[in-house]
Parts: structure tokens; C-alpha cells; sequence
């Protein structure tokens, strides 16, 4: 009889394309700009460090570097320094193009500079959520807000370069909404 019963309260409506909710309507904010300048700088760094350990193994007094690695030194230089504009440049145009979002039942996430990516996590599927904050992004006052949903060991999104505050927000509302949205 109960089984009956579930079976009576089952619909499977037919759904027009134009009534479904589109994912434009949601109201996308971006992420924090020090997160843009953050992996500028280490993009930068990481480059200089790799530029300067090549000078010291160059001019280095404690053995011969050979002579056909000598004359690749200016060449690896200039290849460090393409690779340093290249890779802050990607983080100059890629990280302003990081957006989420937030409506009742669900958080957006959209990236991409050259690949568009949008996901879109219903609140009820979530499984819980993380902060994450490595030492520089500490320095800055930022953090990553990590989505587990429900039947997999990795993230569904991760949300970076959101304000301390901003991330802490989100997870309490998240943790606040999860078991409501199912009633």
C-alpha cells in the first residue's frame, strides 16, 4: 500500500527548453585582486629563482662549466624570461575571468581564459565543505573555499582568492542550507 502510494505521487512532467531557469540569471562576483597580483608575484619569483640559479651555476669558481653550456646561458636567460611573461600574463587575464555565484538551492562557478568552464553545485548534493589557505594566500588575507559533493573524494569546485571573510560566509550559509533545501 505505501509502495502505491509513492508510485501515485510520482510525476514525470514534460519540460519546454525556453521555462528552464538559465544559469545568466545568476549574479556572478569576482574573486579578490590581490589573488590576480599573488600569482603574478610568485609566477615572477619562481622565474627570478630559476634565473639566478642558473648565474650561479654560469659563474660559479668551484668547477669548469663546458663550453657548449656556456654558450647556452643567454638562450636559457631569454627562456626564463618568456616563460615568466608568459606564465604572469596568463594570470593577468586568466584569474579576473574566475567569478562565482550563489542563489538558494545552488553555488556557480565560472574560469577559463581560453577553455570556459561553468559549474554549477545544488547545495542539496554537497557533502561538506572546506577552507583551504597556504602561507602566502594566509599573508593576504584570502582563502580558498573547497565543495565535496556527495559520492567523491575530490572537490567538485574549488572557489580561490576569496576574502577570509567572504569564504567563511559562504561555508556557514552552505552548512545552514544544505539539510533545508532538501524539505
Amino acid at each position: 500500500m505505501n509502495s502505491e502510494a509513492k508510485i501515485e505521487d510520482f510525476s514525470n512532467n514534460v519540460l519546454v527548453p525556453e521555462a528552464l531557469p538559465t544559469l545568466t540569471d545568476i549574479q556572478f562576483l569576482s574573486i579578490s585582486p590581490r589573488y590576480r597580483l599573488i600569482n603574478v608575484s610568485v609566477a615572477l619569483g619562481t622565474c627570478i629563482i630559476i634565473a639566478m640559479i642558473l648565474t650561479a651555476v654560469r659563474f660559479q669558481p668551484f668547477f669548469t662549466v663546458p663550453e657548449q653550456l656556456t654558450h647556452l646561458y643567454p638562450y636559457a636567460l631569454m627562456g626564463v624570461t618568456v616563460l615568466a611573461i608568459l606564465w604572469a600574463m596568463y594570470h593577468v587575464f586568466a584569474d579576473v575571468k574566475i567569478k562565482y555565484g550563489m542563489r538558494e538551492q545552488d553555488l556557480s562557478l565560472q574560469k577559463g581564459l581560453v577553455f570556459r568552464q561553468q559549474a554549477c553545485q545544488p547545495i542539496l548534493r554537497v557533502q561538506h565543505v572546506e577552507i583551504k589557505r597556504g602561507p602566502i594566500i594566509r599573508l593576504a588575507k584570502l582563502a580558498s573555499l573547497q565543495v565535496f559533493s556527495a559520492g567523491g573524494e575530490y572537490h567538485t569546485f574549488e572557489i580561490p582568492g576569496l576574502p577570509l571573510e567572504r569564504a567563511e560566509q559562504l561555508r556557514q550559509f552552505i552548512l545552514d542550507h544544505k539539510d533545508v533545501s532538501a524539505k
